[in-house]
Formats: C-alpha cells, structure tokens, sequence
C-alpha cells in the first residue's frame, strides 16, 4: 500500500483522487486500488472559499484522511506526494517543500504559473534527483491513442476544450494544459511557430510545426467537452478521422498511471515536454497581445 500524502484542498481532484483510493462507496470501475491517501496540507487559495474548503475537510475526514495545516504533519509517514493546487502561482512554493524529502510526486496540472517558476521547478528536480510527473488526464483518454494509431504521419490535428474562468492568474496557463497537452500528444514537440486570437467564446491558437504540419487549438468558454479531427496519411491514403474523449475514466486512469510512476515506474511524460506545453501556453498569451506570430524555441536538453 502506497501511502500519499495531498498537497492542497483548492481543487476537485483533492476530493477525486482519494475517493478512487479509498472511499466505500467509491464505483467498482473507478476504484485503483493499492494507494491511499493517509493526509492532506490544507491552505487558502483564491480558488476556494472557507465554506468549499470545510466541506472537502470533512468529506476527507470520513475517509479516514488528516487535513492538516502544518506541512510537516502532513508530510510525516508518506510515500509520494501529489500536489493537487489549481493556483499554479503556489507550485514551486510547495515543489520546494517536497522535493528534497527523496519522494517521488506528481504535480497536478499546470506545471506553473509562469515559465520561470516552471524553469525553477525543473531545476530543483535536477538538483535533488526527484523524481516527478506533471501532466493532464485528458491526453490519456482512449479515444486519442485509438486515433493516433489509425494514422501513419499526421499532418494536421486540431483539438478543442474548456476553458475555465481563473478566480487569479491567466485562465489560459490555469486549463490551457488540457488541450495543449492533446495536440502534444498527436504532434509531438518542437514547433516553430504560435499565433493566438482571443474572442469572447474562445481562445485560438495555430500551430506551426513546419514541413506543411499544423496544429489548432481551441480553448472554448462554457465547455465540458473535449475532442478534436486528425488528417493524415496511410498506405498513400489521406483520411481525416474526428474523435470525442470519453472522459468517465479519465481520473481513474491518470490515477492507475501515477500509481506505476510511484511505485518506480517511467513517468509516462517527461518534464521537458511538460514545460514545452506551458512555454507553448505562454506564447499564445504573448501572441494575443501582440497581435504577431512568436517564434518558438526548444531545446531537448532542457527548458530555455
């Protein structure tokens, strides 16, 4: 058994992961046994009231998890930690507290709030040899990895999400890893070049990835849904295939991944491509006020 330890109470997940871990009543097909979730270091955020706060407390509770307000306690006696803040501004805050304790972590989406702190997280990763995931469950969805495979070279991918409204900070970084990391996951890396409009239904960005491949992404006010069309090549065939994400299992199967990653397991996405999507994030927002396509720049030996 895998003892975690959860780092903030200001988002759902910090209620949706330890439901899947250990709650009775918890759906036969969403439980992923082998983990539980023995505390949780709880800290106000612009994200969630006292009231929403109290109700997750106690919720916890009933689970037979400590909520606490004192990192150590929290810390003491776990075997990895999942840092589950949707205020990306207090990742490395926390990063910093974790990462020399020589426990494995997975950092719930976005990496950070800006590049340089994502830049200072992956630094401190280097420097205590921590090992850690960060990432979105939608990229897991089934639908993606099916599609993926019914085409040799994709060259165009267009992909759609939510976009969520950030109580603070830029909503594009704070739900922007959704479908960034979906293009991400049909494109691979490396583009050269981001353009981004913003309207009052949506954010879109082009994508460039020169040699005639090209992503779009739509991050969509007001959506729950998550999907996108693929074109490419096989056997000589151009097919363009559309797909939805089913995203019923989505946490218990992100869940069932972070399971393998702590218990030594390769992480499914590296840190170089994580922090890749969130330099692709911030770009666009650079894009949408200046109004200009912005060079990208990408190195595989680390984040620049």
């Amino acid at each position: 058994m895998i003892k975690v330890a959860i780092i903030g109470l200001d988002t759902s997940h910090s209620i949706e992961f330890p439901r899947r871990m250990q709650a009775p009543d918890c759906p036969e097909d969403q439980k992923v046994p082998g983990l539980k979730a023995v505390s949780c270091l709880r800290f106000p955020t612009p994200f969630q009231n006292k009231d929403g706060l109290d109700q997750r407390q106690k919720q916890l509770e009933a689970w037979d998890v400590k909520v606490t307000a004192d990192f150590d306690e929290a810390a003491e006696g776990a075997d990895a930690f999942m840092l589950e803040i949707n205020d990306g501004s207090y990742h490395l805050e926390y990063f910093k507290k974790v990462a020399a304790l020589g426990k494995p972590v997975f950092l719930d989406k976005p990496l950070a709030a800006t590049l340089a702190d994502g830049k200072a997280i992956i630094k401190l990763m280097k420097q205590h040899a921590t090992r850690v995931w960060s990432g979105s469950s939608i990229p897991f969805c089934p639908e993606i990895t099916q599609v993926k495979a019914q085409v040799g070279e994709i060259r165009i991918a267009n992909v759609f999400g939510a976009l969520g409204a950030a109580p603070a900070g830029d909503s594009l970084v704070w739900y922007g890893a959704h479908t960034f990391e979906m293009l991400q996951r049909l494109m691979g890396c490396t583009p050269q070049s981001i353009q981004a409009i913003e309207t009052k239904t949506s954010i879109v960005t082009i994508v460039n990835y020169g040699n005639d491949r090209q992503g779009l992404v739509e991050a969509i006010r007001n959506c729950d849904n998550y999907g996108g069309l693929i074109i490419g090549k096989t056997q000589g065939q151009v097919k363009a295939i559309p797909f939805i994400c089913n995203t019923r299992y989505s946490k218990r199967d992100i869940l069932c991944a972070i399971k393998k990653f702590f218990k030594g397991g390769p992480a499914p996405v590296d840190m170089m491509t994580t922090f890749e999507g969130l330099a692709m994030i911030t770009a666009a927002r650079k894009s949408i006020e200046t109004r200009k396509a912005v060079k990208f720049r990408s190195h595989p030996a680390g984040p620049i």
